[in-house]
């Protein structure tokens, strides 16, 4: 389990502490709206993260999921109400809903490239300070992530880019998180390795971790994914199981080209 204490991480269990003790979903959105300048790009969102599923949130280029994404961390205002973990996020600034346990994954990784591998690493634990468990967590992630195992010394902005979606994901394991958002993780990377980040994803689930996965690609999110969501134009169009969501022929015809 991951946890939130300063010396907890991946063998810790302040997640649990954090997270509700009856059935309350850990992620709670209700009638969500967001947008820019003025412009909204999202309208009356609502949704439900249960703790330790995996979500996906699916939709197509410029439907408005990274946006909800930037408001569920706060870096954006909204209307409407977030609770997470039993608390309201709404109020909260970005590095308190951060301190909270909700922790973002961003598209096109965003890595410090010119540190290395293991340095990235312990930047997505800098809140949680000094202490053995640091350690055994970054053993824990190499075991992972072998092959950031075999390169932790090396540069960050010298990985392929199916390496350098492996760091980003374990910088942010590192921040020992309660929910993790993890946005376009199969962008622009080969099938073989966005199968591994799949297996990954199963695995940190076993250890209590929650997953919010935002794709475009419907059919990889859907099928590692216990239920999903589909978003066009900054509303919830569909939602239920994952398994029944490939299965419904509207969302085969639009999203799966079947």
């Amino acid at each position: 389990m991951i946890g939130r204490k300063p010396n907890a991480g991946l063998g810790g269990s302040d997640a649990e502490a954090k997270a509700p003790s009856n059935a309350a979903p850990l992620l709670k959105v209700s009638s969500l709206g967001a947008g820019y300048g003025g412009m909204p790009v999202l309208r009356e969102v609502s949704l439900e993260v249960d703790k330790a599923e995996i979500v996906a949130l699916v939709g197509s280029n410029g439907a408005g999921k990274t946006t909800l994404l930037r408001a569920l961390s706060r870096v954006i205002g909204s209307t409407g109400t977030i609770e997470f973990a039993g608390r309201d996020l709404s109020p909260m600034t970005p590095d308190e809903a951060f301190g909270a346990g909700l922790v973002q994954v961003p598209e096109g990784r965003q890595l410090f490239d010119r540190m290395t591998v293991e340095d990235n690493l312990l930047m997505g634990a800098y809140r949680r300070g000094a202490g053995r468990a640091i350690g055994r967590d970054l053993e824990r992630i190499y075991g992972l992530f072998p092959r950031l195992g075999e390169r932790r010394r090396q540069l960050a902005g010298s990985l392929s880019g199916g390496e350098q979606q492996m760091c980003a994901m374990a910088r942010g394991l590192m921040a020992a998180p309660v929910l993790l958002m993890i946005d376009e993780m199969s962008l622009g990377l080969a099938p073989v390795v966005v199968e591994q980040l799949m297996e990954v994803l199963a695995a940190i689930r076993k250890d209590g971790v929650t997953i919010l996965l935002v794709e475009q690609d419907v059919h990889l999110a859907l099928s590692g994914a216990d239920r999903g969501y589909v978003m066009e134009t900054g509303r919830i169009v569909h939602h239920g199981a994952a398994k029944d969501l490939i299965d419904d022929p509207e969302v085969r015809r639009a999203y799966l080209g079947l």
